[in-house]
């Protein structure tokens, strides 16, 4: 049997939606400290300061908050081909098209719960000026001092109505491996997929809410935890909002702190710590319900708008 594990690299990019466009580019740029590097019509596309491609999120006006699409980079262009192929057999493909910003030719596809996803080869990496030119010739571009400092971007995390069909597809179809779980009386709640040594780039949680194709909540690092206390000052003396945090996650033992831009998106600004994933025969760490209901590593409980919001809203899709 075809071993597909290590067909993807990496998570490549994310599209959110905004409703507020002006005010989410200078929240990820002020407040985050991530670089402006295009904009065009009603789209900005930004970057962190060590994230190699040229972009890693685009920002787009809508009516409401959201997601777009997502994209993973595939690992070659003989791994692009056979995951395409995979997709088509699917019946999940829709087109071949050029990527934006001078990316390759990307492949457009749908996840089974109707989240809009893309996967390319050929890209457009960072080419600093000498602005922005790092002392350090191994990192992209120079340390912003500017906000929050993220420095790349880490993962993404989705909500879904049906967890196995999501699951199926993304190893079956698509790669990856499962490094945790959560599963209440042997129904998954929750899945976290890894594509290289990371723990995880893309994770998977139910949606309560009837819908599909949500959006959870998107994650940039920084270098440390204390950044991470420092981020959640950064945030307080600028009145954004925060959810939860700081505080570390039981699952995959991340340093935590969620806040909302302004379009409404859940933003988690995280350090990962040292934890990789290294082990050839690692097995698939699982969560109970019982593990689940203690809250996060060190006892906090988990807030309640973190199970049940999600964007878009219900409310936003009936507003015109």
């Amino acid at each position: 049997m075809e071993d597909i594990t290590w067909e993807l690299a990496h998570l490549a990019h994310v599209e959110l939606l905004t409703p507020k466009l002006d005010e989410s580019i200078r929240f990820f740029t002020e407040i985050l400290g991530m670089m402006l590097v295009e904009t065009h019509e009603d789209c900005a596309y930004l970057r962190a300061y060590d994230d190699y491609e040229h972009y890693t999120l685009k920002l787009r006006a809508h009516r409401h908050a959201g997601i777009g699409h997502f994209a993973w980079r595939a690992r070659s262009k003989s791994a692009l081909e056979r995951r395409v192929k995979a997709i088509q057999q699917a019946n999940l493909g829709i087109r071949w098209h050029e990527g934006e910003c001078g990316y390759g030719d990307t492949f457009m596809f749908r996840y089974p719960d109707g989240h809009l996803a893309e996967i390319y080869f050929d890209t457009r990496k960072y080419q600093p000026d000498e602005q922005h030119k790092s002392a350090l010739k191994n990192t992209a571009s120079k340390f912003p001092g500017r906000g929050m400092n993220v420095r790349r971007i880490d993962h993404l995390n989705l909500l879904a109505k049906d967890i196995r069909a999501f699951s199926d597809f993304q190893f079956k179809v698509l790669g990856g491996r499962m490094t945790e779980t959560i599963v209440f009386d042997e129904q998954p709640k929750g899945v976290w997929v890894s594509v290289n040594s990371k723990s995880y780039d893309l994770a998977i949680t139910e949606d309560h809410s009837g819908l599909s194709g949500r959006f959870h909540h998107l994650t940039y690092a920084v270098n440390s935890r204390e950044e991470v206390l420092l981020a959640a000052d950064i945030a307080l003396e600028n009145g954004i909002f925060i959810e939860t945090g700081p505080h570390k996650h039981a699952i995959q033992q991340t340093f935590f702190l969620y806040v909302y831009e302004p379009g409404g998106n859940r933003i988690e600004i995280a350090n990962p710590t040292a934890r990789l994933i290294l082990d050839p025969d690692y097995e698939t760490v699982v969560w109970n319900r019982e593990e689940r209901s203690k809250g996060q590593a060190w006892g906090l409980k988990t807030v309640d708008s973190f199970h049940t919001r999600g964007t878009p809203m219900p409310e936003d899709l009936y507003e015109f």
